[in-house]
């Protein structure tokens, strides 16, 4: 019995009732998350337990029921539920964790996106601009291998124009450093077409970008296909030969 009970306690505890250097919470600030197991690092998210539930156990059983961490991303709040321990709040506690996991893994895929065809980009905001009833303007602020840094918006215009200054284009990638810049505007009226005004923006851009040092490698117009008598659905500058 004293076997049974001792062996019980064992797996049952908290972790509250660890050694302070057990803790997965002081391993964590004393030797970072690399010394963390995958249970640890989900019981630091789950905190605790009902009483009497070890929440590195309920970890292990999340890994272990999911197959791997990856799979533990296409889970619902009602799969999180299945889990001894784990009640509504704490299953979308989880769901918020995994979408967050689900973004970063996004933004690195699109971080490692050569930006060096215009359909690039346009593919790149074939999910900003649908909807959009004005004009904005963006700068893909890009590294030497032409990767994206960050898309900034510089400008958010009316319903026909976004009006910019090389100066405000400019600035953003001077501060990240770039080695390079792609314009991008979207006409909320489908028609990529460039107005007087885009092509007037494009020659500053361009011979603002001499000066800077910083290329300007296009200044593409988004807009979408149904609108385009092209069917492309964007206006390259570059491809059209004016930078």
């Amino acid at each position: 019995m004293f076997t049974y009970m001792s062996a019980h306690y064992s797996n049952t505890r908290r972790i509250r009732d660890m050694v302070a250097s057990e803790r997965p919470q002081e391993r964590l600030e004393k030797h970072g998350p690399h010394a963390l197991s995958d249970r640890e690092l989900i019981a630091m998210i789950l905190r605790s337990g009902p009483k009497g539930v070890d929440v590195v156990s309920m970890s292990g059983q999340l890994i272990d029921k999911a197959g791997s961490l990856t799979n533990l991303l296409r889970w619902s709040a009602e799969d999180f539920q299945e889990i001894h321990g784990i009640g509504k709040v704490k299953a979308l506690q989880l769901i918020a964790v995994m979408d967050l996991a689900k973004r970063i893994l996004k933004a690195d895929e699109t971080q490692a996106t050569c930006f060096d065809a215009p359909e690039v980009v346009a593919e790149h905001f074939a999910t900003v601009t649908p909807g959009l009833e004005v004009e904005k303007f963006w700068a893909l602020c890009l590294d030497r291998k032409n990767r994206l840094i960050r898309r900034a918006e510089i400008t958010s215009g009316t319903a026909t124009s976004a009006l910019v200054h090389p100066r405000e284009v400019f600035r953003e990638a001077i501060k990240l450093s770039a080695s390079a810049l792609i314009a991008v505007h979207n006409h909320p009226s489908g028609d990529p077409a460039p107005s007087r005004a885009d092509i007037q923006v494009t020659r500053q851009l361009r011979e603002a970008a001499k000066v800077i040092g910083i290329d300007l490698l296009d200044h593409i117009v988004v807009g979408n296909k149904a609108s385009d008598s092209q069917g492309l659905g964007y206006y390259s500058f570059n491809d059209a030969g004016l930078i």
